[in-house]
């Protein structure tokens, strides 16, 4: 009880920060070592796993709504009805929907090919896709220092992948080609994730809701992905069941991966870009600790460690343009008293 008491005198936005942290950190990780890990029979179908979290964030928004409506099935039920399935309204947002559908499976690309710090650090590229995407459709204007910020981080990220290429000639060969193709998985993902967010903020303008936005987000990007799970995967699923190679780690993934869009919602609801920044550096600093000193499938070498290091001053400095320069005020112009007397 004195544990509850105390989290509900902590502001929202800060406790949905802590959460954001503790969520991107442990999904990255555990998605990495799911996919790695040695197991007895086939490995669990990524793609199955996208539609199981898609049908875990509708069920939690449909309980946010009912809650919300004061715990009246009709109430809730007319409101899904003239607020959400509502035609016009699913087309705007089936594009979005599409593309997180993309980017969920691509993070798990990525992830079977690289290291899990490195795929914490690449995947910041995000943030030079959405301030693009920002300024051309949402008319958004970047400082100079936030423009800086991005070139700071597409160095950070070169240094970060620098590495590969100094490693021996046998086992260059192989782990170069499944790299780049976790980059290339990496790359595709951070452009879907900077036009679908960049589409969705200009969609959701003036919307007070934010759970029956994502009923209809994850409604919409359940159906997109049970048919992706049909026409590539269709044979593994008939040979070995749609729940193949599930265990209770791919369980707590699908959990994270569900509750992620939701914590981020909130994130952007409660708090602001400032915070959101440091609580994506801490996570980026959690999930590298974490891989090499438990997971060990990851050695920082010194370019992953300025990379790493420029990757959270390229964050902060493009989350905090304001405070990021002095900004000197100029007094107002005054007219000249004898102006003034000659006018008169």
């Amino acid at each position: 009880m004195d544990i509850w008491v105390s989290l509900k005198r902590i502001p929202l936005k800060y406790l949905s920060l802590v959460v954001l942290v503790f969520q991107n950190t442990g999904l990255v990780l555990l998605m990495r070592y799911s996919r790695t890990v040695s197991i007895d029979g086939p490995r669990y179908l990524t793609s199955t796993a996208v539609v199981l979290s898609e049908v875990l964030k509708f069920v939690v928004c449909c309980f946010m709504a009912f809650y919300n409506s004061n715990c009246d099935v009709w109430k809730t039920l007319e409101l899904l009805k003239t607020e959400v399935f509502v035609g016009f309204e699913l087309v705007k947002v089936s594009v979005p929907a599409i593309l997180y559908t993309v980017q969920n499976n691509l993070n798990f690309v990525a992830l079977s090919h690289l290291d899990a710090a490195t795929f914490q650090v690449t995947y910041q590229l995000k943030i030079l896709t959405t301030a693009l995407f920002s300024v051309s459709l949402l008319d958004k204007r970047l400082a100079r220092i936030q423009w800086v910020s991005l070139v700071i981080l597409m160095a950070a990220v070169a240094l970060v992948q620098l590495p590969t290429k100094m490693e021996s000639a046998v086992h260059h060969s192989f782990s170069l080609s499944s790299s780049l193709i976790g980059l290339l998985a990496i790359l595709v993902s951070c452009t879907t994730s900077g036009f679908s967010g960049a589409y969705t903020e200009r969609i959701l303008k003036g919307s007070s809701d934010i759970w029956l936005r994502n009923i209809q987000l994850s409604s919409l990007s359940f159906v997109i992905s049970l048919l992706g799970v049909l026409v590539t995967e269709g044979k593994e699923v008939r040979a070995n069941g749609f729940f193949q190679g599930y265990s209770l780690l791919v369980c707590v993934v699908i959990a994270l991966m569900a509750f992620g869009g939701l914590i981020v919602s909130v994130v952007m609801k409660y708090a602001d870009n400032i915070l959101k920044g440091f609580a994506t550096s801490i996570s980026i600093v959690f999930s590298s600790l974490v891989s090499y000193f438990f997971i060990n499938d990851f050695t920082p070498t010194g370019f992953f460690l300025i990379g790493a290091c420029l990757v959270m001053v390229a964050t902060i400095l493009y989350a905090n343009p304001k405070k990021s320069v002095a900004v000197i005020p100029i007094p107002p112009l005054q007219e000249p008293d004898s102006f003034k007397e000659s006018s008169s």
